[in-house]
């Protein structure tokens, strides 16, 4: 009985103090935790308030770009670095126009459908890649111009920004395409699509009922859509260094039209159609592989040096060298018809 008791006793004393180790250490893993969450919420604390104070240095920087001009509220900041933008920003939402130029900016925030009041955002020669789908929310918006950026996509929300005059997507090199619902700018006057990599005229600029202003030079254009004249109010079309070799006939349909550069392409004839375009003030067909070699004739000497300034590849020449193709084409045409008769009167001799 004794060495029962005994044994008992040790285990009970083991057990004891097992139960007080185990106690203290989940009591020491318990304190432990309780210290990193009191030091987590004492770091997120800090870096709340830290963020904070920098984006309230940065809001006190930002409003010192901020100016009035002419009734309407500016953001201007040129040649210094801001890669991005805070949500501070937010606070001034009452800037209608945004003027950030070589600050190397990368994208567009999406809070930009906070500013209602926007009516230009021009972020011109930035590093912009991706032009947010929130920018449909912007119905007062006039002018986006974002030449000299990155963009490859232009998306579809594009399209609900109503008050559109004037786009500028010039020069962001893997740009070949716009969405359908481009076509719903019906106040689209202007659009500079010029140095990226269009194969055509996209269906959906041709369906601007506004436009007036056209650029889509040094691009990829391997010809211009056969109902180019369905762009009724165009008067200024810049289709300089691309790949085009034919005009479409409907081109002479273009009753606005009075500025047409094709100069550096691959043309080999100027349509006679053409030639009754009375609007067309300034046309340039320079370097162009024409198939006829003509040169402007020499104006009297009596002519007034006004008229004597004449582009040598301009409007002049796109009507001489029409006459000149003519007439050489009628003349080909008739030495073709005189050696078929004398082959035909020889063979009828030898008859």
């Amino acid at each position: 009985m004794t060495g029962v008791t005994v044994c008992c006793g040790t285990v009970n004393s083991i057990k004891t103090l097992w139960e007080t180790r185990i106690k203290k250490s989940k009591d020491e893993l318990k304190k432990e935790k309780e210290q990193r969450d009191r030091r987590a919420v004492v770091q997120n604390l800090c870096h709340r308030l830290t963020g904070a104070w920098e984006d309230r240095i940065t809001l006190a920087k930002l409003k010192e770009k901020v100016v009035t001009e002419e009734g309407r509220v500016i953001l201007r900041i040129e040649k210094e670095e801001w890669k991005t933008l805070p949500l501070a920003l937010v606070q001034l939402s009452q800037i209608q126009e945004w003027q950030l130029h070589r600050t190397g900016l990368q994208k567009i925030p999406r809070f930009i459908s906070s500013f209602e009041s926007l009516i230009v955002l021009d972020l011109s020669r930035n590093s912009v890649t991706e032009i947010p789908k929130e920018i449909g929310k912007l119905t007062r918006l006039r002018e986006l111009l974002l030449s000299y950026n990155r963009v490859s996509h232009v998306p579809e929300e594009l399209g609900c920004c109503e008050n559109l005059e004037k786009l500028e997507l010039a020069m962001n090199e893997d740009l070949d395409e716009l969405p359908t619902r481009f076509s719903n700018l019906k106040k689209l006057y202007h659009l500079d699509l010029s140095m990226n990599q269009f194969t055509t005229i996209p269906e959906c600029v041709v369906n601007l009922p506004s436009l007036e202003w056209l650029d889509m030079g040094s691009n990829m254009l391997e010809s211009l859509p056969e109902d180019i004249h369905r762009m009724e109010k165009l008067h200024t079309l810049w289709l300089p260094r691309n790949e085009l070799e034919y005009l479409p006939d409907n081109i002479s349909r273009m009753q606005s039209l009075d500025t047409l550069v094709l100069s550096k392409n691959k043309l080999r004839d100027i349509p006679p159609l053409m030639e009754g375009m009375s609007n067309l003030r300034f046309v340039n067909f320079r370097d162009n592989p024409l198939t006829y070699d003509v040169m402007l004739p020499d104006l009297k000497e009596d002519v007034d040096e006004e008229e004597n300034d004449r582009e040598m590849f301009g409007r002049d020449f796109m009507h001489f060298y029409i006459q000149e193709a003519r007439k050489r084409g009628s003349q080909t045409f008739t030495s073709v018809l005189n050696v078929t008769l004398d082959g035909v009167s020889e063979t009828a001799s030898s008859l």
